[in-house]
């Protein structure tokens, strides 16, 4: 009797990642393609689907090449993407230019009219501001700036539905991405229109998908041309996919109130379930039936994490490359040895993680990074070791936001990028005095497509089911260190006070670097 088989798409900010697993969550093939990412002007973030297209192929053909199966085992397949991430394109799915990345944050302006509304669809941006990367403020910074493209695009789709439409020629909208970035709501008739038509982008409609589909429903199978350039089984079930942390959410396992994911990559993002609905002021949801039917999604997170560690490491770590290859390591486990020794607190380091803006709890797009508290004593290592701690006092201000609003935190189920440092897992448990859950397979988001092609290829029921069989964690746990908890709490007070003292600031500084910006273009130009 055959094994049977099933594959987990993840497309990131960076790269495809493609396992193939077993019923009981084995990963036995993982196939990664990279692709780039452009940057034409500050806060601006651009990818090529033709790129997302030629990497999916190619990991997919490594995954399975890795994995030594056929394509008659694998019964199902399924596939989460950045969310917010969005394609103009015609019918046939040619994109009518670059992506506009869920990080790209051009359409401040945007964000502030819609903002500016008060219209009752902001609840599930906490009354607060929208961010201009959700999905409704580069539609209207398209139509505003870029009236050709938006006029011609035939559809506009988000990346998971790019995807899918692909594969399986049916364009579908996930219930997941939908609900999480588009501000739809299923149980009060779907997508606002009168919001929609109230901020300027009313004839969109036409353009969007027709039908919301639940994840791990069965959309359609391969058609045969895609088949055959994957390597596949024409008709081979596809089950709707959405959101890449979402994913994750259900690859780790929490399908269920009283648990708290942390989804780690390019950002941080902590996500709960609850029965009730909650909209709060500095918590993004409750987004119902985004992950779980019958369950709401809360959410908070932060922009530029795991992006502005790797900016770190790129620009400040030339030496160590070599220093790394030698020793058969990687340039962060060195830095992670350097910063293992300095004491919490970085010796009175304050970093504020707002590379790329503040997601939440302010929903700030025109703030940005800064160190404060520098000598000539300080080094990189300490450097290195306060941008971790920036990034655990931001997650701890929004684990502290949810426990204000009910909703439990006892626990940690944490995966991603930041797994991978047991310093950076650490300081994370101490900063926020939690126990942090590791799950065997980190390739959570992987997995949890998985999951869903599971459900569409009809060997588990439900998405409860395919996780009580698929997912398991380490036997270790991380404990957080009650000495060192007490030691960071003034500094995570200090970061909490920075934003009101110095946002004001850091707005008339972001606003000269643009006019600057634009400035030299225009030299360029002439």
């Amino acid at each position: 009797m055959k094994k049977e088989l099933v594959i987990g798409i993840d497309a990131g900010t960076e790269s495809v990642r493609v396992g193939i697993y077993d019923l009981y969550g084995k990963q036995v093939g993982l196939g990664i393609t990279g692709y780039p990412t452009y940057h034409p002007e500050p806060g601006w973030a651009e990818q090529d689907p033709n790129e997302w297209w030629a990497a999916l192929v190619d990991s997919i053909k490594k995954a399975m090449n890795q994995s030594g199966s056929t394509k008659d085992q694998i019964i199902g397949l399924s596939l989460d993407t950045t969310c917010a991430t969005i394609v103009p394109c015609k019918n046939d799915g040619t994109p009518l230019r670059r992506a506009l990345l869920w990080m790209d944050i051009r359409s401040h302006e945007e964000a502030q009219f819609i903002s500016s509304t008060g219209d009752d669809a902001l609840k599930y941006n906490g009354y607060g501001n929208v961010s201009p990367e959700w999905m409704v403020c580069k539609a209207l910074w398209l139509k505003r700036n870029e009236p050709q493209n938006y006029e011609s695009a035939d559809k506009i789709l988000d990346f998971s539905d790019w995807y899918t439409y692909r594969l399986t020629g049916r364009c579908t909208g996930s219930v997941s991405t939908t609900t999480y970035r588009w501000h739809y709501n299923q149980e009060e008739g779907g997508i606002p229109k009168y919001f929609y038509e109230a901020i300027g982008i009313g004839d969109i409609f036409e353009k969007l998908p027709k039908d919301i589909c639940k994840l791990g429903e069965h959309i359609g199978g391969l058609t045969q041309e895609i088949a055959d350039e994957l390597g596949l089984n024409e008709g081979t079930p596809v089950a709707q996919g959405g959101v890449d942390a979402l994913n994750g959410i259900i690859g780790l396992g929490v399908t269920q109130p009283g648990k708290i994911a942390l989804v780690t990559g390019s950002s941080h993002n902590v996500y709960g379930l609850t029965t009730k609905p909650i909209h709060a002021k500095e918590i993004l949801g409750s987004f119902p039936d985004a992950v779980i039917p019958g369950l709401r999604l809360v959410e908070a997170g932060q922009s530029s994490s795991g992006s502005t560690i790797k900016w770190f490491r790129t620009n400040f770590c030339k030496d160590l490359e070599a220093i790394a290859n030698v020793k058969n390591v990687s340039v962060y486990d060195l830095l992670n040895r350097e910063a293992a020794i300095i004491p919490p607190g970085s010796e009175g380091l304050i970093v504020l993680d707002y590379w790329q803006g503040n997601r939440s709890p302010h929903v700030d797009p025109n703030v940005r990074g800064l160190i404060s508290g520098l000598s000539l004593k300080h080094g990189r290592a300490h450097i290195y070791r306060a941008v971790l701690e920036a990034v655990a006092y931001g997650t701890d201000y929004n684990i502290r936001n949810f426990r204000n609003n009910g909703i439990d935190t006892s626990e940690v189920y944490a995966a991603g990028g930041a797994t991978n440092s047991k310093l950076f897992l650490q300081i994370h448990a101490d900063v926020s005095n939690i126990v942090i859950n590791v799950p065997e397979d980190n390739q959570v988001a992987c997995l949890g497509s998985a999951i869903l092609a599971s459900v569409a290829g009809r060997a588990y029921k439900n998405i409860e089911e395919a996780v009580a069989n698929m997912v398991r964690f380490k036997k270790e746990r991380i404990e957080p260190n009650k000495e060192n908890h007490e030691k960071y709490q003034l500094y995570a007070e200090q970061y909490r006070k920075a934003y009101p003292q110095f946002h004001n600031w850091m707005w008339e500084n972001t606003r000269i670097n643009q006019s600057e910006s634009i400035n030299i273009q225009n030299e360029i130009l002439v």
